[in-house]
């Protein structure tokens, strides 16, 4: 149902009219005199909402107004994460399209959101991608904004070791922002899940960037912040998150540095220092997806190789790949030379490496 988007409707009468006719399914085919009965309904509301239904038809999907892979979660849905309704503002109505088989972990809190900044240092890429591909090798689904900077390189990371990617995003799902972003929101959309609480058409407002924060946090059982500055939209996420206890994890930072002083000083203020990816995965345990849950990271198991191959797989500089494996420059390097002579990895500028 499209109740999100019908005009006069917010969440106190969605949850009127579910009572009133049983679902919204059944709401959208009664006729217009049967909502005249209920509180606050007047003769400009009614006319609304015929406009409204006419305009979309019975069946939204059949009529061609939305991509066949468009889907609606909405309200009283099995799937439909109850950290979501427990918000000030809860959504009316969730857009997605992607694996569907990732709503019950996600109605669970069983992802973690990684944030941060959209300009950031060359460390804190680096350990986003790491934290993305850890997490990813962990079984763990990574929300993320799909956002330039910490957002994108945490999906990037996610999709390179054959994860489960969740974007979470302030446009309309037809809609790409930034623009550059469009192949890599077709990756999480075909690895992972894409949603939004925007529905089709709607215009795109600085708001409504600002408004998915609180997505983020209610589908995370923890959230990571690597770099953001003050005051920021990822900030406002970590501390969305301290309030509903969640753990929150912060990576250090060079001081002096703008892009992360909002970052730093959660830390002095009790979040939890994030030194490496291993100790978040220490700390979480193994995810739903149980671990290697891609399909990339099931093909290279035989190779002696097999982790550092599946990090190598969208390239990795030689910084992200100490990061991940817990290992000291000298150590990689040594192991980069004998695949390269393999044959099955090359070598880039900039101490960068790439799958073949």
């Amino acid at each position: 149902m499209l109740w999100a988007s019908c005009p006069g409707v917010g969440w106190v009468r969605l949850r009127a009219i579910e009572a009133r006719f049983g679902t919204l399914a059944r709401a959208w085919e009664a006729p217009a005199a049967a909502f005249a009965a209920m509180p606050g309904i007047g003769e400009a509301w009614l006319a609304g909402l015929e406009a409204f239904r006419r305009r979309w038809g019975a069946d939204p999907l059949e009529s061609g107004r939305l991509p066949a892979d468009h889907r609606l979660l909405v309200p009283g849905d099995p799937s439909y994460p109850e950290a979501m309704t427990q918000l000030e503002r809860p959504p009316l109505a969730l857009h997605w399209r992607g694996r569907g088989s990732l709503w019950p972990w996600l109605a669970r809190r069983q992802g973690v959101a990684v944030l941060g900044t959209r300009r950031p240092s060359r460390h804190g890429l680096a350990m986003a991608e790491a934290l993305g591909a850890a997490l990813a090798r962990a079984g763990w689904p990574v929300v993320s904004g799909l956002a330039e900077g910490i957002d994108a390189a945490a999906h990037r990371g996610c999709l390179a070791a054959g994860g489960l990617p969740v974007g979470v995003l302030g446009t309309p799902l037809e809609r790409v922002y930034p623009r550059h972003h469009g192949a890599l929101q077709g990756q999480v959309a075909a690895q992972g899940l894409l949603l939004s609480e925007q529905p089709p058409g709607a215009a795109v407002q600085r708001g409504h960037f600002a408004a998915r924060n609180r997505l983020q946090v209610a589908l995370a059982r923890a959230v990571v912040l690597v770099e953001c500055p003050e005051p920021s939209g990822a900030l406002h996420s970590a501390r969305l998150a301290w309030q509903e206890q969640l753990p929150l994890w912060v990576v250090p930072a060079d001081a002096a540095r703008l892009s992360a002083r909002g970052s730093n000083r959660l830390l002095s203020q009790g979040a939890s220092a994030l030194l490496e990816p291993a100790d978040l995965i220490r700390q979480l345990g193994p995810g739903p997806a149980g671990g290697s849950a891609g399909p990339r990271g099931v093909a290279s198991q035989a190779h002696p190789e097999a982790a550092l191959l599946q990090a190598l797989e969208g390239g990795a500089s030689l910084e992200q790949l100490c990061l991940t494996f817990d290992q000291s420059a000298a150590q990689l390097a040594a192991r980069l030379l004998s695949l390269e002579l393999a044959g099955v990895v090359r070598a880039e500028p900039g101490l960068h490496w790439r799958r073949l």
